[in-house]
């Protein structure tokens, strides 16, 4: 299982950020995908989960209401979009892949999954 994430960079503050998380080497639809974000001298921490089968989706508490996580099984890829980006969003972020047929994992406990992309820097500019 491979994932390699892509849409990280320099962005202004305010905007909308999208970042992409490609599956390949097993079907996307085996597995429950997460994103989370490690920022500079900080844990990793969990930001959204999208569950395969019913869709249901998960998001960080401290950043409800502006993220949407959404698969488009069309290009293998799942999608997370933060929205009135701040500067504290600046981290590196990565996607994870969590087996769908294994037990209970959560969103919040990177321990839960098994498979990482190599990670995108976001850096969001005042």
């Amino acid at each position: 299982l491979r994932l390699v994430e892509s849409g990280g960079g320099l962005v202004q503050a305010g905007g909308t950020l999208t970042l992409s998380c490609e599956v390949s080497g097993w079907p996307l639809d085996l597995y429950n995908i997460g994103w989370f974000r490690q920022a500079p001298g900080k844990d990793r921490e969990g930001v959204a989960c999208e569950r395969n089968g019913d869709g249901r989706t998960y998001y960080a508490d401290s950043m409800k209401g502006r993220l949407a996580i959404a698969r488009d099984r069309s290009k293998s890829t799942v999608r997370l979009w933060i929205t009135t980006i701040r500067p504290d969003d600046t981290a590196v972020y990565y996607c994870a892949a969590v087996d769908r047929r294994g037990p209970a994992w959560d969103c919040a406990a990177t321990t839960d999954f098994i498979s990482w992309g190599q990670g995108t820097q976001v850096t969001v500019s005042s």
